[in-house]
């Protein structure tokens, strides 16, 4: 399939002081071998040094947005609102996927099986 017709993924990532593994995260989603992902990373106002290492990544990520926010779930209806994806996916800041093939396995089902898309 081409990559125009495959659907849109938009990756979610909520974070709030996770210095530590912030870059781990951002990484595993660059690392997927699926070729159209939007990721939106949302920082709730870290002073940790978590915003530096996001804005590293500055020309990977679709939207970085960094302000406080009234929690986990008001962080992800952020990047929710914000989302241009067919299908929105969750990656906290402190998980990864297992491999490089998470998305694209995922969607290759969805296209197999005729699930709407």
């Amino acid at each position: 399939m081409a990559h125009y017709n495959l659907p849109l993924v938009t990756v979610i990532t909520v974070v709030y002081n996770n210095l530590k593994y912030i870059r781990d995260a951002i990484e595993s989603v660059l690392s997927q071998d699926y070729s159209r992902i939007e990721h939106i990373v949302i920082d709730g106002g870290s002073t940790d040094g978590t915003v530096d290492i996001i804005e590293e990544y500055d020309d990977k990520i679709s939207v970085f947005l960094s302000e406080p926010d009234e929690g986990i779930f008001d962080a992800l209806n952020k990047g929710i609102v914000r989302a241009h994806g067919d299908f929105i996916g969750i990656l906290h800041s402190d998980d990864l996927f297992c491999d490089k093939y998470v998305i694209s396995d995922v969607i290759n089902k969805m296209i197999d099986t005729e699930t709407e898309l």
